[in-house]
């Protein structure tokens, strides 16, 4: 069983700063927008270096997606930087309109996803925002594990031409990725190997499925663990391989079981291979204050409610 190390938690916004710093310093129609939260973004080193690319708008994200897509049409890439509440909830219509029916190229950088933004409460955590954005025509949907990934995928998705949703969180997180890693778009990454059961996640999960992994092998099952980083559009190669293989699977994220990963799965999975899958999600639930670690216990988003699942899945087979 392959051994991956937790090189130092760090948080993946941080993730997200780091690859926009590096973006602007070779490319130079990036440019970048924030509504009233550079700091909480990690934007800050970007505007210093080029303040004549960074335009902060202000408490009106609204505006800045209408400006974003406006720049999209003198050449200019426009990454957008807010909460992921205010990212997707608060300006649907404004990214519907002016970015997905449009085709804009513009990148919606989305931090503070799901319940890990903790402490902050339910108003500013959203639980829906995959489904918004996965279900819009043309959109883009990618959610990185650690910092290392939201890093390279903050770089990738400068290249990709065309709207992109990049969903990443608040708190620091095991990094465990490699640095000079190869981010594709699309490509799911196969973590470890196994024949009882599939495991699928993406986001904070990743880190919990593999911790799972470790726990299940020592009870004598084997697991495939599959981190899915894009949601949209989904590597149906990579899961049908491997549930064809297992037999069976669970979806893990940290987003409502309705409209998320797990949904989009079932789908593949019903018009293709019908299998056995149990979701690690939220259920149908708005989320509450706390810190970010009781929350994942409390709503079972963690390593030993995946091994729970995984029992059930593989007694269904």
């Amino acid at each position: 069983m392959k051994k991956y190390t937790d090189t130092g938690k760090k948080d993946t916004r941080s993730g997200f700063g780091d690859g926009l710093t590096e973006l602007g310093k070779k490319n130079k129609n990036v440019v970048a927008l924030c509504a009233d939260l550079t700091g909480s973004l990690k934007m800050d080193e970007f505007k210093e270096n080029h303040p004549e690319r960074f335009f902060q708008i202000g408490i009106a994200e609204a505006n800045m997606i209408g400006i974003a897509a406006g720049m999209t049409i003198g050449g200019k890439i426009p990454f957008t930087g807010t909460f992921a509440n205010f990212s997707t909830g608060r300006v649907y219509d404004q990214i519907r309109q002016s970015v997905a029916y449009s085709g804009k190229n513009v990148k919606i950088c989305a931090s503070h996803a799901g319940i890990t933004l903790g402490e902050d409460g339910a108003t500013h955590q959203i639980l829906e925002d995959i489904g918004l954005m996965k279900m819009l025509p043309g959109m883009t949907v990618i959610n990185t594990c650690d910092y290392n990934q939201t890093k390279a995928a903050t770089i990738a998705i400068a290249d990709f031409e065309g709207p992109v949703y990049l969903r990443f969180g608040r708190p620091k997180v095991a990094n465990f990725t490699p640095a000079d890693q190869n981010f594709q778009i699309g490509k799911a990454v196969q973590l470890q190997e196994g024949t009882d059961v599939t495991i699928i996640a993406t986001g904070h999960l990743v880190w919990e499925a593999l911790q799972a992994a470790e726990t299940l092998n020592e009870n004598g099952i084997t697991a495939d663990v599959i981190n899915i980083h894009t949601i949209k559009p989904l590597d149906d190669e990579a899961i049908l391989k491997s549930v064809k293989k297992t037999g069976c699977v669970v979806t893990a994220e940290e987003h409502n079981f309705l409209g998320g990963l797990g949904e989009s799965v079932a789908r593949l999975l019903s018009t293709n291979h019908p299998a056995p899958q149990e979701f690690i999600a939220t259920q149908d639930t708005f989320g509450e204050s706390g810190t970010p670690e009781q929350l994942m216990d409390k709503y079972g988003l963690n390593a030993s409610a995946i091994v729970n699942a995984v029992q059930k899945v593989i007694a269904r087979k």
